[in-house]
């Protein structure tokens, strides 16, 4: 992990090593200003402040993520932080050149996570995926069918695992291009196709998406 850490200090182009704990961490509640989008990689390469913005390499020297936020009590590291991948990180750079914003795609539900009690009383074969707890007007949930109380299962042919999971998928699909969902309805796998919109701010003139909605 390259960066400056505890810039009045001066110890700028400081390069720390360790390894990869987990990927697609998610959940994680850095105060006020927590994204709703988290599909973070986690290390224990040690990360200060200061260090936001600078590259997390693998072995090769390849840039993997951009050092982004820490969990610690005392404000310094503790051996848990997290980059955000390159791959998240490389589309939010074409979407700003290419449309001068971050485009994210909108499918119009309101998903609630799947427990042990949900999938004994909706048969489910396992934990996973996401319950559609409802159905958003004129979105295109709705234009393609999803009712509420349906599962779904998959998206664009990736298995859900859970909410924050779902809304990464649905955010960095492409808008405007048809996604197979498969989703569990009265017990039966069913598949649609759905064409998503772009989720927009007020900047843009367009009224906000609740941030629960996906």
């Amino acid at each position: 992990a390259i960066g400056n850490p505890f810039g009045q200090l001066g110890l700028d182009r400081t390069v720390t090593v360790g390894v990869i704990s987990a990927t697609g961490r998610s959940s994680l509640n850095f105060g006020q200003a927590s994204p709703v989008y988290q599909d973070y990689i986690q290390t224990d390469a040690a990360i200060n402040p200061g260090n936001s913005g600078g590259p997390l390499l693998n072995i090769k020297g390849e840039v993997i993520g951009i050092n982004s936020a820490i969990t610690s009590t005392s404000g310094g590291n503790i051996g848990i932080g997290f980059a955000i991948p390159i791959d998240l990180a490389k589309k939010v750079v074409d979407d700003f050149l290419e449309h001068g914003r971050v485009v994210r795609g909108y499918l119009g539900v309101l998903p609630q996570e799947i427990t042990s009690d949900l999938q004994q009383s909706l048969e489910l074969e396992q934990i996973g995926g996401v319950l559609v707890a409802k159905v958003e007007k004129d979105t295109p949930a709705e234009q393609a069918g999803l009712k509420n109380g349906d599962v779904i299962v998959k998206f664009d042919n990736v298995d859900v695992k859970d909410v924050p999971h779902f809304r990464i998928l649905v955010a960095n699909a492409a808008v405007g291009k048809k996604v197979p969902i498969t989703y569990v309805r009265n017990g039966k796998k069913q598949v649609i196709n759905v064409t998503l919109n772009d989720i927009l701010s007020d900047n843009y003139g367009v009224k906000t998406v609740s941030k629960n909605n996906v």
